[in-house]
């Protein structure tokens, strides 16, 4: 195991809000290395440099079969959400990171500062649910997050999570995120490959219905079971908020 060394720090934090700091001003990027490290010194699968750009073509192929609405699960500044909007797609963005949720309100995306373990609006009749970027790996706990978003969508919805390719197995661990001297908490975290997608899905009441490769990423899309709780689809247009926006 390698030991990690605690470096100084003012409050953990994640690295959208180190702009609260005076690290930088909003709407800058955060620090080129940022990193995603576990609690056994290992490195994991990170790539923040998607974090603030437009959506690649990978992802662009990927929001074109999306329909709407769509609900963008930590979805940090907004670009997936900025994408689908410019599509004519409607979407939505929850992310708790109030740097994350600032920077995407301020690209003018419709963001609400929340967990997705919290009430949100328009529960079970969404058409899709998205964890892109690693974020299957929220809470640490891949069954619970799973059936949270089955319980998101309606019948006929689906979940496109992001997952490792090949065989990686599924690993559940405390992580932080690193930048130069500055480090977040430790937080619960997951890496799910393709390989443990299957089970960890039929735990959750959902099936793996398609899994697509492109430029060494992996999407699965998932849909439910026969034992979802039947929902409605939501109403055409933006989704009513009891809260303030989305962030994505």
């Amino acid at each position: 195991m390698v030991l990690l060394v605690r470096r100084p720090r003012r409050e953990p934090r994640s690295p959208y809000d180190a702009r609260e700091s005076g690290e930088r001003s909003q709407g800058q990027e955060p620090h080129p290395s940022v990193v995603l490290r576990g609690d056994d010194g290992a490195l994991l699968p990170l790539d923040p440099s998607r974090w603030h750009g437009a959506p690649t073509p990978v992802e662009d192929r990927l929001l074109a079969r999306l329909e709407g609405p769509v609900l963008d699960v930590g979805c940090g500044p907004g670009r997936i959400v900025e994408g689908l909007g410019r599509r004519g797609v409607v979407a939505l963005g929850v992310d708790p990171a109030p740097g994350a949720v600032a920077l995407a309100r301020h690209r003018g995306c419709p963001v609400l500062q929340k967990s997705v373990f919290e009430p949100l609006p328009g529960e079970g009749r969404w058409a899709c649910v998205l964890l892109l970027d690693g974020n299957v790996g929220i809470g640490g706990d891949p069954v619970r997050l799973l059936r949270r978003c089955r319980a998101l969508i309606h019948t006929t919805g689906t979940v496109v999570a992001e997952v490792e390719p090949g065989r990686s197995g599924c690993r559940s661990l405390q992580a932080r995120l690193e930048t130069g001297d500055d480090v977040s908490a430790w937080f619960p975290w997951s890496v799910v490959g393709a390989d443990a997608l299957g089970d960890l899905a039929r735990r959750a009441g959902l099936a793996v219905a398609a899994l697509h490769h492109a430029d060494g990423r992996c999407f699965a899309r998932l849909t439910a079971t026969s034992t979802v709780t039947p929902g409605r689809p939501v109403t055409p247009g933006r989704p009513a908020t009891s809260d303030q926006g989305v962030s994505g």
